[in-house]
């Protein structure tokens, strides 16, 4: 690839982001009161000079406050899989905010148990406790799981992603062994002194880390995906149920992305059985919303534990954490919008999604490679397609990354910011994924001539 080729188109795409968005640049200019000049300071990490700035959303499409009108393929990065404000969540939430009153009121109610039985049916777990974010189910479930064997470490894949969990925070060094995170900002401590890491696909890896016999639970993603996709290689998970089992070790899947496989993510597409499932972002339909589940024999454990304060000490809980807006949005999306149906649906858009990134690679003669979960595909600057977290980081190409970002979106499409991941929600059309198969060719053509 010709790198000055690159570096003057990826000028070209910035000045035309800058032009036609005069308003959302003096948005960002005039928000120095925000750390970062953004709500949040991943919001910076969208290509070029500063975010678009959002106007309206529905369903498949957003709108800036320029007044531009794109094809949304981010979706929140799995926060909007249910598209945005879909119609019954937005009656959800209208009937028990505005006519019932009340989001939170430390009460239970019956849309709470609706909500349980759905997850169960979907996930395998049988017991199910509410937070408002996926961080925090994880946080949760990894109190839990020390509670529970009496063991202070947890072990994850190496450049995971469980929110802002600090024991996740590690990857595998150079030289085979775990080492903090690149950019980690304010750890509590050592994080060797609180995790074990194992690459993604290495079960040798992980049967030498869990032999310590330190390992409390195995939290893990069983693809992984803020990384770009990394799939399973064949008998990869069996081997680290068998493995958790082996060395007395929880086994707990965070479906909070992987939740694209189906609508009980990959745990039900894959006859999975871990003992804890956690899950968030996409199952409120925007609205806050985390969910953990535990297996039938765990919850016994716990709750027949007299020395643990589950009511209040015991740090599984938040004063808004199942609130009544957050359980009926829950339930609306579960019930109405992300349906068993709407999944095989999305599912078919994402083999059309891959077809044609896989037809424009192809045409171009790119030594890349697409990987799809579900209802989410992504595409890498590598192939074959990465078997490892570590080796899918190390295939990352910022210029390139955000020259096609640019390009796509000065034609009106988003992907997410932080890698090249489409997901479809049930609002997206044939129409909306052959639009990118065509502006992605032509992005390719324009780069490699």
């Amino acid at each position: 690839m010709d790198r000055t080729r690159l570096h003057r188109l990826l000028a070209r795409e910035s000045a035309e982001a800058e032009r036609r968005n005069p308003r959302s640049r003096a948005a960002y200019e005039g928000a120095g009161n925000l750390f970062g000049r953004v709500p949040m300071t991943w919001m910076n990490k969208t290509a070029g000079a500063f975010p678009r700035y959002l106007a309206t959303a529905r369903g498949a499409r957003v709108t800036d406050i320029d007044g531009h009108e794109y094809i949304d393929f981010c979706l929140g990065d799995t926060g909007a899989m249910a598209g945005h404000s879909p119609g019954p969540v937005t009656e959800a939430v209208q009937r028990r905010f505005a006519d019932l009153g009340g989001a939170t009121a430390m009460l239970p109610t019956e849309d709470a148990a609706w909500v349980g039985a759905e997850l169960t049916r979907r996930f395998g777990p049988t017991h199910w406790s509410f937070a408002l974010t996926a961080t925090d189910a994880n946080r949760w479930a990894i109190r839990l799981a020390r509670a529970a064997t009496g063991r202070p470490k947890i072990l994850v894949n190496s450049y995971c992603y469980h929110g802002s969990v600090d024991e996740s925070l590690i990857v595998v060094g150079p030289d085979g062994l775990g080492t903090a995170r690149p950019g980690n900002v304010g750890a509590p401590c050592d994080v060797t002194l609180t995790s074990r890491v194992a690459e993604f696909n290495d079960l040798e890896q992980l049967e030498r880390e869990l032999a310590h016999g330190d390992v409390a639970a195995v939290l893990m993603e069983p693809a992984l995906t803020n990384i770009g996709i990394v799939l399973p290689e064949p008998g990869y998970l069996a081997g680290v149920r068998a493995l958790t089992r082996q060395y007395g070790t929880l086994l707990v899947n965070d479906e909070t992305h992987t939740l694209s496989a189906g609508p009980g993510g990959c745990t039900a597409a894959w006859d999975l059985e871990p003992d804890v499932v956690t899950v968030g972002k996409a199952i409120g339909g925007g609205i806050p919303a985390g969910a953990y589940g535990l297996s039938a024999d765990l919850a016994a454990r716990l709750l027949g534990r007299p020395d643990l304060d589950l009511v209040d000490m015991g740090g599984v809980g938040g004063t808004l954490a199942g609130n009544a807006l957050s359980v009926a949005a829950m339930r609306a999306t579960l019930e109405h919008v992300l349906t068993d149906e709407a999944f095989a649906r999305m599912s078919k858009l994402s083999e059309r999604f891959e077809a044609g990134v896989r037809a424009g690679i192809d045409a171009h003669g790119l030594p890349w490679s697409v990987s799809r979960l579900g209802a989410r595909t992504e595409y890498r600057f590598t192939s074959p397609a990465p078997r490892t977290g570590s080796e899918s980081a190390a295939a990352s190409d910022p210029e390139l990354e955000d020259y096609l970002h640019l390009y796509l979106a000065n034609r009106g499409i988003l992907l997410t910011p932080f890698h090249n991941m489409a997901l479809m929600c049930p609002d997206t059309t044939e129409q909306d994924v052959d639009t990118h198969t065509g502006l992605f060719d032509a992005a390719l053509t324009e780069l490699l001539g």
